[in-house]
C-alpha cells in the first residue's frame, strides 16, 4: 500500500539527498546518516536509503538513538534498530552527529542546536523537514552547513511529497501495478533527482520545484517502467 505521508516524504528525501550529495561530491554508499524520529516517515526513510545503498544510519529518537542490544525498544523500533547503527554508537543526537555527514529530521522543532553542525563531517548536509517549525532554523543551518533543506516553501530546497505522489499513482494505474515495490520508489527518487540538471544543480537548487510540469511525467515513467504513453 502506498502511504502518500510517509512513502512520498521517502522518495523525495532521498531525491533531494541524491543531488546534496552530487553537490558535496559524497557517495551515499560512503556517508554517515543521522535520521531524527524513528515514527513512520523516519522510518520509511530509513529503509529508502538502505535500499539505496546507504551503510550507515542511525536513528535518534526521544528515548535517544536506536542500538540493537536494546531490549526495551518497541517492536517497530527494535526492527529498525536491527538494521541500523552498525557502530553501536550511544547517548544522544548531538553525540551521532559527531563525524556524521548528513542529518535528515522529520521530529520535532528545535532538536538540532545549529552550533553541533561543526562537529559533523567536512560539507555537511542537513534536511530539517518537521512543518511547520524545523528542527533548526534553514538559515542557521546554512552558516554551517554545505546544503540545507527545509519542509518550508519560504526557504531553498523545500522536500514536499507532492512532488512524488501524482506520478507514483500515475506510473501505478498505466503499469496496472497492484503493489508499490521498493524498486519503483527508488526508481522514482532517481527520476526526481535527474529532473535537475548537472548545469543547474547547486546547493540553492537540489530539488525541482512542486510547480515543475516535468516532475509527475518523469516520476511516473520511472514508476511505470516506461509503459507512459500519451501526456
Amino acid at each position: 500500500v502506498f502511504h502518500d505521508d510517509q512513502h512520498g516524504t521517502a522518495i523525495v528525501v532521498l531525491a533531494a539527498l541524491t543531488n546534496a550529495l552530487r553537490c558535496v561530491d559524497k557517495r551515499l554508499e560512503d556517508v554517515r546518516v543521522v535520521v531524527s524520529g524513528g515514527g513512520a516517515a523516519g522510518s520509511a526513510i530509513v529503509t529508502l536509503l538502505l535500499a539505496g545503498g546507504a551503510n550507515d544510519v542511525i536513528v535518534s529518537d526521544r528515548e535517544g538513538l536506536l542500538s540493537r542490544d536494546d531490549t526495551t525498544l518497541s517492536p517497530a523500533h527494535a526492527a529498525l534498530a536491527a538494521k541500523t547503527n552498525p557502530r553501536q554508537v550511544r547517548g544522544t543526537l548531538q553525540d551521532a552527529l559527531k563525524d556524521a555527514d548528513v542529518f535528515i529530521g522529520v521530529s520535532a522543532p528545535g532538536v538540532l542546536d545549529p552550533e553541533w553542525i561543526p562537529s559533523m563531517a567536512k560539507d555537511p548536509v542537513v534536511f530539517a523537514l518537521a512543518n511547520p517549525d524545523p528542527e533548526v532554523d534553514p538559515a542557521e543551518a546554512a552558516k554551517y552547513a554545505a546544503v540545507v533543506a527545509s519542509g518550508r516553501s519560504d526557504y531553498p530546497n523545500q522536500i514536499n511529497n507532492v512532488l512524488a505522489f501524482p506520478g507514483v499513482f500515475r506510473g501505478l494505474l498505466d503499469a496496472r501495478a497492484h503493489e508499490v515495490t521498493t524498486e519503483m520508489l527508488l526508481r522514482a527518487a532517481e527520476a526526481i533527482a535527474h529532473v535537475v540538471t548537472d548545469e543547474e544543480i547547486n546547493p540553492s537548487f537540489i530539488i525541482p520545484s512542486v510547480f515543475d510540469p516535468d516532475v509527475p511525467k518523469a516520476v511516473a515513467d520511472a514508476i511505470s517502467g516506461g509503459h507512459h504513453h500519451g501526456s
